[in-house]
């Protein structure tokens, strides 16, 4: 039976779902018709040397005199060449015959490994162009080959493994092309790309939009050796160390002529971040984590994982359809400027339904089509909800209270019900307190949830002995969804849970068995109880 301990473990539960569908686009890809056949990799080169030639002598469109202009179609043609396809012959060959080899395990039936195999492919072309023979990239057909890809210990798709002279090491960084390109960067080449030059600066400016950069007399003693010592213990951002001041003013045009020196460029209003610390590795990789995302975060499916893993705890998320989160963006920027590193900001579009949809369930905001504003404390796995309109004043005062820690914790519940004449009271979060915990008398809870397999035969149990028990003035039969309704006192294990609350112990809840019969459920509410003047039916 799934199980959920209580209300805010829903929170991570959520968390892990919206990690389960990343890169779950439905897509299609050509897996294999243009990789060469050969083991060795000279037809590689041949055929890569036909596209080149072929690309000086094609015409110009439209009388431009830019570059020649490639389709779309015949670029992933060329990445594919370059991406060696493995099968049962060539794979060992292959890994033990090459220094590095970076491979991507996949099935041709895999939405996401559909989606992931065009960019491993134009990470390819990248890394062909930057490292050369360094680094072989390659896929194999799991489910074709499915001994060869045991072998290289690939268990699920995608998968994406380094070998380093023939043993493996597990894929760390994101899943676009530009992730896979720094990273294998790293791990197989240079951590950090050195700047010669105002053009080669500008050139690097026209490639990476987000990045660390370090500047040195020279390239050496404990903090330059520091600085590259992060460059290869991070996985996600490119490193740059430049040593002319001219050249490092193109990349970061205020920086001070000091003799080392580190920021952070992003790609926002808050391009520029200088780094105030001394210069050793931990410090470094804390400034990056918590200095290396926008002022507000678009959550993707590519970038979850990242953003889920920030070391800023407080997070405050935006709901909103794109039109209407423009308008808001200028202001929640202004915000977020206030509360930086102390609080993350991040943006879903409501209509990304696998990324807002999660999220909007834990507040009962599921089916809403207007801006929601929510926060986050995963340090206490709390949440909370801005009841009142999202104007940056708003924003700004519940940030404030969400810092100082003075919001109150969000619960679920549902419509308050009127339980005039009901045999059985429904409960709701918002009247747990006055109708389990306050209440004077005994209480009989059925805690259930809509999906819960096993609820019904346990309602109606408890409908026979809400009427068999209807003289007793002293208990009270109540039932709770827990999907629609949450308490911090209301702690479940599974669906369904019968609690008894005694008058007199409101504080430690019985568990009756929702296992036993009618008659074993009535005796033990009677051992509990004590109820007088009922005498157990033979029909229970």
């Amino acid at each position: 039976m799934f199980t959920i301990k209580n209300p805010t473990l829903r929170f991570t539960l959520y968390f892990t779902l919206t990690f389960l569908l990343l890169l779950s686009y439905n897509l299609v890809t050509q897996c294999s018709d243009a990789v060469p056949d050969d083991d060795d990799l000279e037809g590689i080169e041949e055929l890569l040397a036909v596209d080149e030639e072929a690309e000086k002598h094609q015409p110009e469109e439209h009388g431009g005199g830019g570059a020649d202009k490639v389709s779309e179609a015949e670029v992933l043609t060329k990445a594919q060449r370059i991406v060696l396809e493995l099968n049962n012959d060539k794979t060992e060959k292959v890994i033990n015959g090459n220094e590095y080899v970076l491979v991507l395990g996949y099935a041709p039936w895999c939405p996401r490994s559909a989606e992931l195999m065009p960019k491993f492919a134009e990470a390819a072309t990248s890394l062909k162009k930057e490292l050369g023979s360094t680094l072989l990239m390659a896929k194999i057909d799991a489910e074709r080959f499915p001994k060869s890809a045991s072998s290289l210990g690939i268990k699920g798709y995608p998968t994406l493994l380094l070998f380093v002279n023939g043993t493996s090491q597990p894929y760390s960084g994101g899943f676009t092309a530009d992730d896979i390109v720094i990273w294998a960067r790293k791990k197989t080449g240079s951590p950090v790309i050195r700047i010669n030059s105002e053009k080669e600066a500008e050139e690097f400016l026209k490639k990476y939009h987000t990045f660390v950069i370090g500047r040195f007399d020279k390239f050496e003693g404990r903090e330059y050796e520091e600085f590259v010592r992060a460059a290869k213990s991070d996985n996600e951002t490119q490193f740059v160390e430049v040593n002319k001041v001219e050249h490092a003013r193109v990349l970061y045009p205020d920086i001070p002529p000091t003799a080392n020196f580190l920021g952070i460029v992003k790609s926002e209003p808050e391009r520029y971040t200088a780094y105030d610390r001394a210069f050793t590795t931990s410090n470094i990789l804390e400034f990056l984590s918590y200095n290396k995302f926008p002022l507000v975060t678009k959550l993707t499916e590519m970038n979850s994982i990242s953003v889920y893993s920030s070391p800023v705890k407080l997070q405050v998320f935006v709901f909103a359809d794109i039109d209407d989160f423009k308008n808001l963006l200028d202001p929640l920027q202004d915000v977020a400027r206030t509360f930086k590193s102390k609080i993350m900001f991040i943006y879903v579009d409501i209509k990304e339904e696998n990324l807002a949809k999660p999220f909007l369930t834990l507040f009962g905001l599921e089916e809403s089509k207007n801006t929601v504003v929510a926060a986050f404390d995963n340090g206490m796995s709390s949440k909370y909800l801005l009841e009142s309109e999202p104007t940056q004043s708003n924003i700004e005062d519940f940030c404030n209270n969400f810092v100082q820690g003075s919001l109150s914790p969000f619960f679920k519940s549902q419509p308050i019900p009127d339980n005039t004449d009901a045999t059985i009271h429904v409960v709701v979060g918002k009247t747990f307190d006055d109708a389990v915990l306050r209440r004077e008398k005994d209480v009989i809870l059925e805690v259930f949830t809509p999906w819960c397999i096993n609820c019904d035969a346990i309602s109606k149990q408890v409908e026979k002995l809400a009427k068999h028990y209807k003289a007793a003035t002293n208990l009270i039969f109540a039932r709770i969804d827990a999907s629609a309704n949450e308490h911090p006192k209301l702690q479940v294990n599974d669906y369904p849970t019968l609690l008894l609350y005694k008058a007199d112990d409101k504080s430690n809840p019985i568990k009756l068995s929702t296992k036993s019969s009618l008659k074993e459920l009535a005796a033990s509410i009677n051992k509990h109880l004590k109820v007088k003047n009922q005498v157990v039916k033979d029909e229970l």
